[in-house]
């Protein structure tokens, strides 16, 4: 018989690094974001979610929403006020605890991509649902992205390699 949950263990230890990735990318943008100013945060361009306070608020409450359906737990500060953007402050702090509750879901043992997961407006495997999560966030970021171009703010790069230098396991040759 496989070994069915050493398995389903390699898995969640092989998205770890996707999800630390998106947490890094998440955090080393709304860094290049804590100095600008409310009317830059505010600012949009066409073919964006909105500003970008509004993005990043969107990102990681969608994150937490995203945990909840996978059977996580989600955080207290979910859905307080989905309307208000938090300032960047508390943007950052949130998307810290997405990082570790991200940790501590994958930690908690394994997670079967074809679990089923239901609810009112869809129905879909749990596989499929982390990958959204993961395109969720690099989507958002892009648009992100976009909004700072248009204010002639320079963007980190946050691909792979990036995330591989930072962490100090990619190096050019």
């Amino acid at each position: 018989m496989p070994d069915i949950f050493g398995y389903a263990r390699a898995v969640n230890e092989l998205l770890l690094d996707p999800f630390r990735h998106d947490a890094w990318a998440t955090r080393e943008l709304l860094a290049v974001c804590r100095p600008l100013t409310d009317e830059q945060l505010e600012a949009t361009t066409t073919g964006t979610y909105g500003g970008i306070r509004a993005t990043f608020h969107h990102l990681i409450e969608s994150e937490a929403y995203y945990l909840g359906l996978l059977g996580g737990t989600s955080p207290g500060w979910y859905r307080e006020d989905p309307e208000l953007p938090s300032p960047i402050e508390e943007l950052e702090r949130r998307a810290a605890d997405m990082a570790e509750r991200w940790e501590a879901f994958l930690a908690s043992g394994p997670v079967d991509p074809a679990k089923p997961v239901v609810h009112t407006d869809f129905e879909s495997d749990a596989g499929v649902l982390i990958a959204q999560v993961l395109n969720h966030g690099n989507e958002h970021r892009a648009q992100i992205f976009t909004v700072l171009a248009t204010l002639g703010v320079e963007h980190p790069e946050l691909d792979g390699w990036a995330y591989g230098e930072a962490t100090g396991r990619y190096r050019s040759t």
